[in-house]
């Protein structure tokens, strides 16, 4: 494990980051850590806490972090659509083989509407990617 500290600690929030400059190098020893900017990963934009003033490297170590944090999202949500498909099979299985007449009742008419609107959706989505071709 190393001992060295990152230079700067981003501590995940809805939609961005708070961003801190760590120090560990100070008299007493101690990690601390610094909050010099709020991040949005939406919109890009990175806003500097109090009156404080963004280096150069400092922008450029968030730049690096947001475009890292967009490509773990984006994984993570083909990720969450992988896993609703193997969702959709294993509720098949469950209605076929498991399901109740009662715990049908209680998800018939939510699932049915939802496997509607997905399906509409994805039909719409693939008429307009085909006539775009």
């Amino acid at each position: 494990m190393s001992s060295a500290l990152p230079e700067y600690y981003f501590r995940v929030r809805e939609n961005g980051a708070a961003v801190f400059r760590v120090d560990s190098e100070n008299r007493q020893r101690r990690i601390e850590m610094d909050q010099i900017a709020i991040v949005n990963i939406r919109n890009g934009e990175i806003k500097p806490q109090g009156d404080r003033v963004l280096s150069d490297a400092d922008v450029a170590q968030i730049q690096t972090w947001m475009d890292e944090r967009r490509q773990v999202l984006a994984h993570r949500d083909m990720d969450d659509i992988h896993r609703a498909v193997d969702y959709l099979n294993l509720t098949t299985q469950w209605v076929q083989a498991k399901a109740s007449d009662d715990q049908l009742d209680a998800v018939t008419d939510a699932l049915l509407l939802a496997m509607h609107d997905l399906r509409s959706t994805l039909v719409r989505k693939k008429a307009d990617r085909m006539t775009s071709d």
